[in-house]
């Protein structure tokens, strides 16, 4: 789901590259679990997400959604989440220690934080977000080296394609998209890009043909 932002309100009033350097590194967070409790269902994972997970896990999607991923409705699209439980509902991966069991192949979305993207022609930059994160005293980094995911380029390239192709199938879906045509494409959707499994060693490639694919099929 798309945030309405104003980032005068919530960031540096800076946006970021790749390369740039941002001061966004906690430290290893010692112990602290925040921003890993409460999120709800906020936390949506992409095709690569998946891919990681169950490569990290050895599961299919299938078996991830038993345990810790579950599908919402986001603006139209079905999509998967990352599940909180218990009475400080914080994230299924969490340890007894409050620590990240899947910390090397996390989601995306987790990566990322505190950082958040500002998506516009095509693209994205980054921008801090001030008051999310509890921690003092951050020092700066590189972008890409705090999110910390191999072949970053076309990583990126990824998050854009991956970003733009569901707010479009999004804007269809909401405006006057009959119920059998949405069932149609949401099933198309979750079956070419969650249920169907991906190869981790081509992600990128998979993935650019299936895109290529949908975009032909539901006409994007």
């Amino acid at each position: 789901m798309e945030r309405r932002i104003d980032l005068a309100e919530i960031s540096d009033g800076k946006l970021y590259g790749a390369e740039d350097m941002v001061k966004a590194d906690c430290g290893d967070c010692e112990g602290c679990s925040a921003c890993c409790q409460g999120m709800g269902d906020s936390i949506l994972l992409d095709p690569y997400d998946i891919c990681r997970l169950s490569e990290g896990l050895g599961k299919s999607f299938e078996e991830l959604m038993k345990e810790a991923v579950g599908l919402k409705m986001a603006d139209g699209l079905i999509l998967p989440y990352l599940k909180m439980t218990g009475e400080k509902e914080a994230c299924s991966f969490l340890n007894s220690e409050g620590r990240c069991s899947i910390h090397t192949f996390r989601p995306g979305f987790c990566r990322l934080f505190p950082l958040g993207r500002l998506y516009e022609n095509g693209s994205f930059r980054y921008f801090l977000q001030t008051g999310e994160c509890r921690k003092e005293g951050r020092t700066k980094l590189k972008v890409k080296k705090w999110i910390g995911v191999p072949e970053f380029g076309r990583y990126e390239k990824f998050v854009a394609d991956w970003h733009f192709f569901v707010r479009a199938l999004q804007e269809r879906l909401t405006a006057k998209e009959d119920m059998e045509a949405a069932q149609k494409i949401n099933l198309y959707v979750l079956e070419q890009f969650y249920f169907k499994g991906w190869e981790a060693q081509d992600f990128y490639g998979q993935f650019e043909k299936r895109l290529e694919e949908a975009g032909k099929a539901l006409g994007i």
